[in-house]
């Protein structure tokens, strides 16, 4: 319960400064049994802003989702702004990436929040200077203009290469119309050339939908691809190949993502965990949202890195260290 308005108040600065929900609007919230205080936040802060707010609270008997149930697809028709607050369940990104497309053929701009928790509402990265933050995205993104090839170190043991040549980054600090994030937000990211990957990813943070690692995982990523898995922990490792070979696609790289958010933490929820200063994060799977993206996988899977150095080589040949240590250099 939201007995004090905290994450009512919370939930309605994120629709107003980050997807500009604005009085007269509709605003469709999706949500479950297990985040509905969180659902409901959203319900009432669109209201607040004057948005005609509806909720969806999904059936409990049939989890994980496979397909998007029947009486949500016909609720779509309408709504101007969508809103997912539910679970992050590892089996069911096929039925999370399905359900993007379906609201994004029909909303203007929608905030994707699996595995919202109501602490991020209550704390930290809901409760962060918006203007601040959308000033750094805004600097990073200009300092990345022309960016060709990218370099991704830390001190765990990571040393990967990415293209990135005309993949143009994006950011979830605004949600603007035809587009879609996560809330909480606070990131930067592109989806790299799908072949072009080459070197070692050490996730020594969290991996989407399994938390936080139980022992560093490293990947070899050869020609884009995930050629080797390997941590001290071979039963995660097994889980880690599962989910990363649920077809052909899911192994291939999909994602480059630099953390922004000051009031993020690292709890082992990746919605958040990705959004953290001073991480980095790379994904496998799905990315046909993201300019020039290819990869139509049905899942996407990211990897967490703390402390990353990301070096980058520009079209003229220059070459510029943009983040150093996790903090950003321009």
């Amino acid at each position: 319960m939201d007995r004090d308005g905290t994450m009512t108040q919370s939930a309605r600065r994120a629709l107003e400064a980050v997807m500009a929900v604005r009085n007269g609007e509709r605003l469709l919230v999706v949500t479950d049994r297990e985040r509905e205080a969180v659902g409901r936040a959203f319900l009432e802060g669109g209201r607040a802003l004057g948005a005609a707010a509806a909720i969806y609270v999904l059936p409990a008997t049939d989890r994980p989702f496979r397909a998007v149930p029947e009486d949500l697809l016909g609720l779509l028709p309408g709504h101007d702004a969508a809103i997912n607050a539910f679970r992050g369940l590892a089996e069911e990104t096929p039925f999370r990436i399905d359900l993007i497309r379906r609201e994004m053929a029909v909303v203007s701009r929608l905030g994707h929040c699996p595995g919202i928790t109501e602490s991020m509402l209550t704390e930290g990265p809901m409760n962060v200077d918006y203007a601040a933050m959308q000033a750094d995205a805004r600097r990073l993104l200009q300092a990345l203009t022309g960016a060709r090839a990218a370099h991704l170190t830390a001190p765990g043991g990571t040393d990967l290469r990415l293209g990135i040549e005309r993949r143009d980054f994006q950011t979830d600090v605004v949600i603007e119309r035809g587009s879609w994030g996560n809330l909480p937000a606070g990131e930067v990211w592109c989806g790299p050339e799908e072949t072009k990957a080459h070197g070692v990813l050490v996730c020594d943070g969290s991996i989407g939908d399994l938390g936080q690692v139980p022992a560093p995982v490293r990947l070899t990523v050869e020609g884009g691809r995930i050629r080797e898995i390997a941590c001290d922990d071979r039963a995660f490792a097994d889980r880690v190949r599962e989910l990363t070979s649920l077809d052909d696609e899911a192994s291939v790289v999909g994602e480059l993502g630099i953390g922004l958010n000051p009031g993020a933490r690292v709890t082992g929820e990746l919605l958040e965990d990705e959004k953290a200063f001073r991480t980095a994060h790379v994904a496998f799977g799905n990315n046909e949202s993201m300019p020039g993206g290819s990869n139509r996988s049905r899942t996407h899977r990211d990897f967490l890195v703390h402390r990353p150095t990301l070096r980058v080589r520009f079209a003229d040949g220059a070459e510029r260290v943009l983040i150093e240590d996790g903090r950003i250099t321009v």
